[in-house]
């Protein structure tokens, strides 16, 4: 067998070095240099014999066989709605999160459901066979037939899987994992990226449904899951607090589905629980009117839900008013009180504002700027704002008011929750009559908020 050995690359440049410095001698970068193995041909194809499966060929565009790939369904639509309906045989997908946020319960109530109707294997390195079986059995779930192995060496996990031929394969988590090519620790960068092409190669060629598990710090200080990115079919993110009650799944990428699409779960005692309608959740107001509230409708993958936005504004004593905002991009919170200045004649230069989206959910489309101003003003004036009420649209420089996409759909569920009325951009105005719903649109801000607050 032929000797392996190792080089050292710049993340920065991308030259190569036969040995570790400290300083990269081509770019000149400090601290950059990691670890990669550099196969001999022999040592790879001793490696991989017998994992490989159908050899590719060239082929012509009008040869390429267009029929869709069948999805597997994990029986948890919340999920399934992520992934993009359902598990596409021989996908990769990176599940981020931090610690205790839920992702190996997911992926466990997931595989059992799986494992009834195909085979499974559930690779684990931070935890024992006992362990998974123990939370199992706390969350009532029907395991039976799911295989689990405890490996964290990534040649051994690829010869007992080829032994078991699973289908759908969970690797919990990709830190642990370590190829013996490679004498870095595990949990490296160069070891988790080196394990990871090798799992990545695995599946492809298999035609494996292939799950990873990666831990992110607060930071983003562990580069790992990371470099991972562009090597996956498609990463989800855990969402939430810890302490929290609810659950965000958020599809950052996807190759098989519509990106930025969101599953909402609540953690109980049984493990995650699907949130059928979270519109409803977010909703949960008070009984009596009060100043700074408003609900707008944001569009989150393929659907639309409603959340509530509060926004408190304060006499400021400091010399330079604050500006927090939790769920909304801070920026864009002072670009737009600077369009209220301009164009609404409301000054906000002596006040603090706090504004904040409730529920945890982060809104990251701009259809929030109406509803944020029409919170802002709700809040300096302390008057409060129908509970029937209901707006969104993107403001511009200028004060225009601009259309969001999906109006239509942004409507219906309104009225489905009870709304009465909405204001929104004249663009969005439907041609049909929504049922029981007054819509007004407007053009511009100083039109907007004559018809919020008259």
């Amino acid at each position: 067998m032929a000797k392996s050995k190792t080089q050292f690359v710049c993340n920065s440049c991308g030259s190569a070095h036969p040995k570790w410095a400290g300083q990269c001698a081509d770019c000149g970068e400090w601290n950059t240099l990691v670890e990669n193995a550099v196969e001999a041909k022999s040592a790879r194809s001793e490696r991989f014999a017998g994992y490989a499966g159908e050899q590719s060929r060239v082929q012509k565009m009008s040869e390429v066989n267009l029929q869709e790939v069948p999805r597997v369904g994990t029986q948890l639509s919340e999920l399934d709605r992520v992934l993009g309906g359902g598990l596409v045989p021989g996908s990769v997908i990176l599940i981020g999160g931090d610690p205790g946020i839920g992702k190996s319960t997911i992926l466990l109530q997931a595989m059992c459901l799986l494992s009834q109707q195909l085979p499974t294997l559930y690779v684990t390195g931070e935890e024992s066979l006992q362990q998974v079986t123990m939370r199992a059995h706390r969350l009532e779930l029907d395991g039976t037939e799911l295989k689990l192995l405890t490996e964290t060496q990534v040649e051994s996990i690829l010869a007992k899987a080829k032994l078991e031929k699973p289908k759908i394969m969970v690797v919990d988590s990709i830190q642990t994992i370590y190829t013996e090519q490679l004498q870095s620790a595990p949990g490296g960068v160069a070891q988790v990226r080196e394990s990871a092409a090798v799992l990545v190669r695995y599946a492809k060629q298999n035609n494996v449904a292939l799950f990873m598990v990666g831990h992110v710090t607060k930071d983003g200080a562990l580069a790992g899951p990371r470099v991972l990115e562009h090597m996956v079919d498609a990463v989800l993110y855990f969402e939430g607090e810890r302490d929290g009650r609810y659950r965000i799944l958020r599809a950052v990428k996807n190759r098989f589905g519509a990106v930025n699409e969101l599953g909402v779960f609540a953690m109980t005692e049984l493990g995650l629980k699907e949130v059928k309608n979270p519109s409803a959740i977010f909703l949960s107001r008070f009984e009596q009117k009060v100043a700074g509230s408003v609900v707008m409708v944001t569009w989150e993958g393929s659907r639309p839900m409603l959340v509530e936005v509060q926004a408190l504004v304060d006499e400021s004593h400091l010399g330079n008013p604050r500006r927090v905002t939790v769920g909304l991009e801070q920026n864009r919170l002072s670009m737009l009180l600077a369009v209220l200045s301009r164009h609404g004649g409301v000054a906000t230069h002596d006040q603090d504002v706090f504004v904040n989206v409730v529920g945890g959910v982060r809104v990251m489309e701009t259809s929030a700027d109406l509803a944020l101003l029409s919170a802002v003003i709700s809040s300096l004036r302390n008057k409060p704002l129908d509970q029937d009420l209901i707006i969104f649209g993107e403001i511009g420089l200028a004060g225009e008011i601009r259309p969001v996409p999906n109006g239509q759909e942004r409507l219906k569920e309104a009225s489905k929750h009870g709304f009465k009325r909405a204001i929104i951009p004249e663009g969005n105005r439907p041609k049909t009559k929504i049922a029981d719903m007054e819509v007004i649109g407007v053009k511009r801000l100083d039109d907007a908020l004559q018809n919020i607050f008259s």
